[in-house]
């Protein structure tokens, strides 16, 4: 077996401002790396807190930063420093009102991607945001070798378009920041993603001392069956408690390559032709919602 990619979830409370989590975020980082971590993963939105609700939107919309500013910045020079990468979450000012956003560094302190989350709760307070406008996967230069890593945000999760796009791409490890309540039906819908994908799936979520959040972040490694078991398995390789810390999963890479190659699920035996619906923009009853952005 080769080396594992060791993936660490930053399951971390934030402070009250910019500074502190930059201080915060560069401990967590400089721990994962000190720990073997290949791979550190904030939850979303991390240099506000995601402090949305409950305040007025010009308070926290004003709390927006650059993605090519000093806060992202460091995190870059980090990255380079440990030869870890780094998955930073911020809200992203952006004109025409912010976005949340994940920026992607490689161990050398390159860019490889900023992700916007596509899927905004529009229901709610991100209907301020901007939405993000397409899914990126990037080639990853790890200790592990090249993995091609994806990523979505939250909400995001709760379409299997975002899951699907993302494997069509390339995808074998999804990062979603979090920021909400992981009970069952949202633990299985990660559980989904990973399965009809084959794609391994690391969360990371708020810990249950931040109000709306529980901990729970999670790695599927999207292996749901190996020819020495009977009966299939779980694909889940790590599930925190609710406290704060840094958590670590090892991912074998070379299991779920091997899996890929052979298993009935992922790409195959699609008809997209068949599909052509998912693409109508009508919504129809029950579903019409008058707060839906057009």
């Amino acid at each position: 077996m080769g080396k594992p990619l060791k993936i660490a979830l930053l399951q971390i409370a934030p402070g009250d401002t910019l500074e502190e989590n930059l201080e915060k975020g560069l401990r967590s980082c400089r721990e994962a790396k000190r720990r073997g971590a290949d791979i550190a993963l904030f939850p979303e939105m991390w240099s506000s807190g995601y402090r949305i609700y409950g305040r007025p939107p010009e308070q926290w919309t004003a709390e927006a930063i650059p993605a090519s500013g000093a806060f992202v910045r460091v995190f870059r020079g980090l990255a380079g420093e440990l030869e870890m990468a780094i998955a930073v979450t911020l809200l992203e000012r952006w004109k025409g009102g912010p976005r949340n956003s994940l920026v992607l560094f490689d161990r050398f302190g390159a860019p490889k991607f900023t992700y916007a989350k596509v899927h905004t709760c529009d229901f709610d307070a991100e209907r301020h945001l901007t939405p993000g406008e397409d899914f990126y996967v990037a080639g990853l230069d790890t200790a592990c070798g090249e993995v091609k890593v994806g990523a979505m945000i939250c909400y995001d999760r709760e379409f299997p378009e975002s899951a699907r796009i993302l494997m069509l791409k390339g995808a074998e490890l999804i990062l979603v920041p979090n920021a909400c309540p992981m009970e069952i039906n949202r633990l299985s819908q990660l559980r989904a993603r990973a399965y009809e994908n084959m794609t391994a799936i690391a969360t990371c979520n708020y810990p249950e001392t931040v109000p709306d959040c529980n901990g729970g972040s999670s790695v599927f490694d999207g292996v749901a069956y190996l020819p020495h078991l009977e009966g299939s398995r779980d694909t889940c390789i790590l599930q925190a408690d609710g406290r704060e810390g840094v958590y670590i999963a090892e991912l074998d890479l070379e299991q779920l390559r091997e899996y890929r190659k052979s298993e009935v699920h992922g790409n195959a035996y699609r008809r997209p032709s068949r599909y052509a619906l998912l693409t109508d923009e009508t919504v129809r009853e029950p579903f019409v919602r008058a707060d839906r952005r057009k």
